[in-house]
């Protein structure tokens, strides 16, 4: 068994899935957070959750940023 499943270990995201996402608000690149399993928008002040390696890419489902 992986030591991965189970959801006790932070998901990682391919690198060139990560290249190929855009926020669906602005069309800009993200970053992605891995300690918050998020995928941050600058451009759009939002962050996408990510779940069982899945990113939600819903407006309606991300965390507004502060600032």
């Amino acid at each position: 068994m992986n030591p991965e499943e189970g959801g006790a270990a932070a998901t990682r995201i391919d690198p060139k899935l990560l290249e190929i996402l855009v926020c669906p608000v602005t069309k800009a690149t993200l970053e992605y957070d891995a300690t918050r399993q998020e995928l941050i928008s600058r451009a759009a002040k939002l962050a996408y959750p990510i779940r069982d390696g899945i990113p939600i890419m819903l407006p309606e489902e991300a965390r507004q940023l502060e600032g």
